[in-house]
C-alpha cells in the first residue's frame, strides 16, 4: 500500500513538472543559477530579482495546489507530501542546478 502510494505520487509529480507551461522559463532559470530546490518542497530564490520572484510565486502557487490535491487524494496531510515532493525534486536536480543545504545555496 504504501508502495503504491509512493509510486503513484511519483509519477503524479513527474507529469506535474514535465507539464508547466513556464517550463523554458523555469528551465532557464535553473540553468544560471536564480533559483533553486528547497528543503520543503519548493522553489527559492538564489538570486532576488522581480522576474525571478514573479517565477518562484507562479511555480510555488501550482505545485501547492498540485500538493495539496495529492494531499486529499491519497489520505496524507500537505506537510507530507512537500517532504516527498522536496526529496523527489533534490534527487532530479541536475548536476551545477542549485539546492537548499543547511540554509546554504549550494550547486548539485
Amino acid at each position: 500500500m504504501k508502495k503504491s502510494l509512493l509510486t503513484t505520487f511519483v509519477a503524479a509529480t513527474s507529469l506535474f513538472f514535465t507539464s508547466m507551461t513556464f517550463a523554458v522559463e523555469l528551465d532557464d532559470a535553473k540553468d544560471q543559477g536564480l533559483v533553486g530546490e528547497q528543503t520543503d518542497g519548493y522553489l527559492g530564490a538564489v538570486v532576488s530579482q522581480p522576474d525571478v520572484i514573479a517565477l518562484i510565486k507562479e511555480v510555488n502557487n501550482k505545485r501547492k495546489a498540485k500538493y495539496s490535491q495529492l494531499a486529499s487524494k491519497n489520505n496524507l496531510t500537505l506537510e507530507q507530501v512537500e517532504k516527498l515532493a522536496a526529496k523527489k525534486a533534490y534527487e532530479k536536480t541536475a548536476s551545477g542546478h542549485y539546492v537548499l543545504v543547511n540554509g546554504n545555496w549550494v550547486r548539485k
